[in-house]
């Protein structure tokens, strides 16, 4: 029995190291730039172990899209410990900007998105993206009552706005290789869209 369980940890272990060398492959040369040889490579394992953990690159891509989206996730619930809605939402866009400018493999899901490539990676995405959206959209209701607005503003529209605002800079920004004052654009696209 102890046996069983030393070894169920083990292999648990070897997965989450899997995931953290493949996160780093992934981050430094995309989905498409990393083959299974180059993770095992990279490992020093044959490849045939690395089959014996995961059934090929897309299930280790999703696992490492589900810690980047969860670790997301944390920073965007942090904005909600403020107290007032303008604050949650200036403190919402100030951790997604910050987190996707460190996190690059955010920025290559993003282009991946946008790519015609593996169909059930680009739906892995978009599922992930759609949590996401569903978090920052009860703030936006949120600031759309506060504000008052006397017409018809669609809170769901205004999240992809919003959200759609904050990918496009994170990619212009990871383009140019320039850093971003998360701060001062926080504060323009609350002026823009409130």
């Amino acid at each position: 029995m102890a046996n069983l369980k030393q070894k169920e940890d083990v292999i648990k272990g070897t997965k989450k190291h899997i995931i953290q060398i493949a996160r780093q492959l992934f981050s430094d040369y995309s989905y498409l730039g990393v083959s299974m040889s180059d993770i095992a490579k990279k490992l020093n394992i044959t490849k045939a172990a690395l089959y014996y953990h995961f059934t090929g690159k897309v299930e280790i891509y999703k696992k490492v899209l589900n810690e980047v989206f969860d670790n997301l996730i944390l920073s965007i619930m942090d904005a909600y410990n403020k107290k007032t809605t303008d604050k949650k939402l200036h403190k919402l866009i100030k951790n997604y900007l910050d987190f996707g400018f460190k996190e690059k493999n955010l920025i290559k899901a993003l282009m991946f998105k946008l790519s015609p490539t593996d169909s059930q990676i680009k739906k892995y995405i978009i599922q992930l993206r759609e949590q996401v959206a569903g978090l920052i959209q009860p703030l936006i209701k949120e600031m759309i009552a506060n504000k008052k607005l006397t017409h018809k503003v669609d809170s769901r529209l205004t999240t992809s706005l919003l959200t759609g605002m904050m990918d496009g800079l994170l990619l212009e920004y990871s383009f140019l290789n320039k850093k971003i004052d998360s701060k001062k654009v926080s504060d323009q696209i609350i002026a823009m869209l409130f």
